[in-house]
């Protein structure tokens, strides 16, 4: 194992020291420090020095070379984790150490992002794009921790980088900027949230009617091969070249048992796949944790292109609960969206990874954290099928891994049913049924205007393997559910747990306002409600 240490340059401190200011300015009267907003306010000032303004241009010149400190850091860890000699690592601790360098080098591409002055965005983009490179960096951790192989971080660029430290620091100081330009009449004239006219560039308007309009696909797979391809990597991959502008890409896969992994990379955007129908289009797969696989890459498929849609399909991981984590679908995807689909697996089934997703009429089947991950997440009028676990196990819904305070992130279930599945039916009374547990300090999880079944325990919440630390932190929330296991009587006592009865305090979790700039949702064509 190499174990070179990776040092922060001194020439680089230097640097940072003419780029950024400590500085106070006057809102309202008051007079704040930026440095005392974040949670490592020592490291912020160490690469400041102290200067007084009350320029708005100044103040988001001065956010966004915090975020440029930020991004350094993250490119020499990258840099660090490529040049490491992995040759004596165990073949596990290789898988690990893979998942890394990949995950550093998504970091590097979202920090850039917030930063980049060609690309069109707002602080509610930079902030979700922050969450994202911080979710990254735990995913590269948890890769050696659930291996239980913690000491090849002990001495590595993993955790002397302290790049945590830097990525937290950035979104306390975006969130101070936006509470500020947000206080202000003037920005408020200027600024606004997320509109029609600020989509991607790749959210064309003319997806508005995409469901509505006769689908004439790009390309067709086919497994009896009447279609262009008979696999769907296939199709994916020559998606790349036969596309021509940003326009939306749409292949059309045919009824079949298709038994593949496919992964649509960050470079694909605007790609959407549609079959004909739940069960009817199935995409399959059976890795899973146990052989040596981590979670991250166990999935069947797996998207982290932005724009990406599917509808009337199913994603299935076969492998069985015996087997452990084991993911149907991974979306690391901005601005997804799923219609008309089905999730099947058993623990970890659904991996809403990272950025904003929105599910519709969807189905989905699990019995351990099997709604899990660190996305913006709404699932909308969608059914929630618990199923049999092992003798030895409890089933929770959810798992959200919000690891601070100010990342916009969290899972929302909205007017949806979550009821036993048909082999958990006849046993139910046998397994106890959580709505989530707190996979992360900050985890945040809202239940609201939906069905609950009577196989939810009374409790509803479970900690994390009996930890309690994350109790005061997260926010568990349950809104105006109905059904025999929808009784908020008995449940859990944690400061974090909160039965909502304001609608207004509800409605900060509906699709309008959760996932901020919701207008990408009504240009796929797919039916939403933006409010309660």
């Amino acid at each position: 194992m190499d174990t070179r240490i990776f040092l922060f340059p001194a020439f680089l401190a230097l640097k940072f020291l003419l780029l950024l200011n400590l500085y106070s300015v006057v809102v309202h009267g008051a007079t704040t420090s930026i440095c005392n907003q974040t949670p490592y306010p020592e490291l912020c000032n160490s690469f400041m020095v102290s200067t007084t303004t009350s320029n708005e241009n100044q103040f988001i010149g001065l956010r966004d070379s915090a975020i440029s400190v930020t991004l350094d850091r993250a490119e020499q860890t990258y840099h660090a984790i490529s040049a490491m000699d992995v040759s004596s690592f165990e073949e596990r601790a290789k898988s690990a150490w893979a998942d890394c360098l990949e995950l550093y080098e998504d970091s590097v591409d979202k920090i850039n992002r917030s930063i980049n002055p060609n690309i069109q965005k707002n602080e509610n983009d930079i902030q979700t794009w922050l969450s994202a490179a911080l979710t990254d960096h735990q995913t590269c951790k948890n890769g050696f921790l659930d291996f239980n192989l913690p000491s090849y971080l002990n001495s590595s660029p993993f955790t002397a980088s302290n790049i945590s430290q830097f990525l937290v620091n950035s979104l306390a100081i975006n969130k101070a900027t936006s509470a500020t330009l947000l206080s202000s009449e003037k920005n408020l004239k200027g600024r606004r949230l997320l509109s029609h006219d600020d989509f991607p560039e790749w959210m064309l308007v003319a997806d508005r009617k995409l469901l509505q309009e006769a689908r004439k696909p790009d390309l067709v797979v086919a497994k009896d091969g009447s279609g262009d391809y008979m696999t769907i990597m296939e199709a994916v991959t020559a998606s790349v070249k036969r596309r021509s502008g940003s326009g939306r890409f749409k292949i059309y896969v045919k009824r079949g048992v298709y038994k593949e992994n496919v992964e649509i990379t960050k470079s694909m955007r605007n790609l959407m796949l549609f079959g004909d129908g739940i069960d009817a289009t199935v995409v399959t797969g059976s890795k899973y944790f146990q052989d040596g696989t981590t979670t991250f890459r166990t999935a069947t498929f797996a998207t982290s292109g932005d724009g990406f849609m599917a509808t009337d399909m199913t994603f299935e991981n076969t492998a069985g609960p015996q087997n452990h984590q084991a993911v149907a679908l991974k979306s690391a995807a901005d601005f997804s969206v799923f219609y008309r689909c089905s999730f099947k697996g058993y623990q970890d089934t659904l991996y809403v990874y990272s950025l904003r997703q929105f599910y519709r009429n969807c189905d989905i089947y699990g019995t351990v954290d099997f709604i899990f991950g660190n996305a913006a997440a709404v699932f909308q009028s969608c059914k929630i099928y618990v199923r049999k676990p092992m003798n030895n196990q409890f089933n929770t819904v959810t798992a959200q891994h919000r690891t601070d305070s100010n990342e916009y992130t969290g899972i929302v279930i909205h007017d949806s049913i979550i009821t036993a599945a048909s082999d958990l039916k006849a046993v139910q009374g046998s397994f106890k049924t959580y709505l989530g547990r707190p996979w992360g300090y900050y985890s945040r999880t809202v239940v609201m205007k939906s069905s609950l079944d009577s196989l939810i325990s009374p409790l509803g919440w479970t900690p994390w393997d009996g930890v309690s630390s994350t109790l005061s932190n997260l926010y568990y929330g349950e809104y105006m559910n109905t059904g025999s296991g929808a009784s908020t009587g008995g449940r859990v006592k944690w400061p974090g747990y909160h039965v909502i009865t304001s609608s207004a305090e509800a409605g900060k979790y509906s699709v309008g306002s959760f996932l901020i700039g919701n207008s990408w949702i009504p240009e796929t064509g797919v039916p939403f409600s933006s409010g309660l």
